[in-house]
């Protein structure tokens, strides 16, 4: 499929009848696919297909292609006509998925239709993240931010809902990670820091060279427990190597970030997970939340004191050193930058009374304007209404006061993620 990057295909050939359909369909299971697409060639019984999609156990796709925008009906004899026929089908699989109730999705167009094959793209995008998510491993190391009654999840409700698995760590698997770091090391990620960062005046050599070595423990942490994202916190107390450790953090969780693995601070489980399935929409996704109203420019300004996603930067990022941390013990360098301006996205995970998970997205524009120097990453978003009418309706939706800001206008496609992950899906 044209434009559609990197995805493994298994090929299950040409289906003629319900056999065959069962045959594929044992194939498929056992290939354990994210998507399966079916090609309406031209008229074909639900039997067909049926088995398919009952005994994958994956989310199906049909699509219905002819082969130009229309029939030339002064020359078709009925052979011509048949390779046109599949929308003939699309009702009869509908309403036969719908009674044995598999969910039901499809695409129709022509074979040069631009518009079609986005659509289609949109949903193998969307599996590509369902994918990324049944086999993820999320790690959660350090403690709960005490009173943050939203960020809280239970642990068991992410395998069983979204897939993977969640690695519990503690700060200590950290710690003697950091302190083997050796020299020569923490010089080599001074170093990168220097070439990827605008590094402020104030930054204490000894806060960055802490920083480098936090970063080089946190690397070789994701590696051991072979992580796709971490959520993080650790309150400490009296400079105890806790507390620097966690306040050593936001270096190391932006490169990891920038390199795909998304890290959020505050314990924030679900928050990784959204930036996770941002990232592999390719939007990036850095921590975020509210952080005032300008009612004069019309904006709602958000961001956090990291960490960041360097790939979606303005600009050049800064390195600043501080002495608090966005209200936190600790001190030392974090990360300052403005999302490169133009559309965007919004992506939280929030939690409902039942348990179910719900995602939520918003769509704006990232503009100009004047920010704060105070070691966060800031964003002045523009979604064309009052900011206070957004603020009330964003608040409402059910999201957590976390989440993820990406690049480009991703609603369509978080819906088709909503979709084949079985989320309950709130655009506001």
């Amino acid at each position: 499929m044209r434009g559609l990057g990197d995805v493994d295909v298994v090929d299950v050939g040409f289906i003629s009848d319900a056999q065959e359909g069962a045959t594929a369909a044992e194939r498929l299971r056992v290939a354990g696919c994210d998507l399966i697409v079916g090609f309406l060639t031209t008229y074909m019984t639900a039997s067909m297909l049926v088995p398919v999609a009952q005994r994958s156990g994956a989310p199906v796709l049909l699509i219905n292609l002819q082969p130009t925008e229309r029939m030339d009906h002064a020359t078709f004899d009925t052979g011509a006509w048949l390779a046109y026929c599949g929308a003939c089908p699309l009702p009869e699989m509908a309403n036969a998925f719908d009674r044995a109730g598999v969910a039901f999705r499809s695409v129709s167009g022509f074979l040069e239709d631009d518009r079609a094959w986005a659509r289609i793209a949109r949903w193998v995008h969307a599996a590509g993240v369902r994918g990324a998510l049944r086999h993820a491993r999320h790690g959660l190391m350090g403690h709960l931010y005490p009173g943050m009654l939203d960020v809280s999840t239970d642990l068991t409700s992410v395998c069983t809902q979204l897939g993977g698995h969640v690695e519990v760590l503690e700060i200590d698997d950290l710690r003697v990670r950091a302190a083997a770091a050796t020299d020569a090391q923490v010089a080599e990620r001074v170093a990168l820091t220097r070439a990827v960062f605008d590094v402020d005046a104030g930054v204490d050599p000894d806060d960055l060279a802490w920083g480098a070595r936090v970063s080089v423990g946190l690397d070789r942490l994701v590696e051991d427990f072979a992580l796709d994202s971490l959520a993080y916190y650790h309150r400490g107390l009296d400079g105890e190597q806790h507390e620097r450790l966690g306040a050593g953090l936001i270096l190391g969780a932006s490169l990891l970030t920038a390199r795909g693995v998304p890290a959020a601070g505050e314990y924030e489980l679900r928050n990784s997970i959204a930036m996770l399935v941002m990232d592999r929409l390719g939007a990036g996704g850095s921590f975020t939340e509210l952080q005032a109203l300008d009612f004069t420019a019309g904006v709602v300004e958000m961001g956090h004191d990291g960490p960041a996603h360097l790939g979606i930067s303005a600009a050049r990022p800064r390195l600043r050193g501080l002495g608090v941390y966005h209200g936190k013990r600790g001190w030392g360098v974090s990360v300052e930058f403005d999302v490169r301006h133009g559309p965007v996205t919004l992506c939280g995970l929030g939690q409902r009374r039942d348990g179910r998970y719900v995602l939520v997205a918003a769509e704006g524009e990232v503009v100009d304007g004047p920010h704060l120097s105070i070691g966060n990453t800031t964003s002045r978003v523009d979604f064309g209404v009052d900011p206070g009418e957004w603020t009330d309706a964003w608040s409402a939706s059910g999201v957590d006061h976390h989440w993820a800001l990406g690049t480009g206008h991703r609603l369509a496609e978080l819906a088709a993620v909503a979709e084949l992950v079985g989320l309950e899906f709130v655009a506001v």
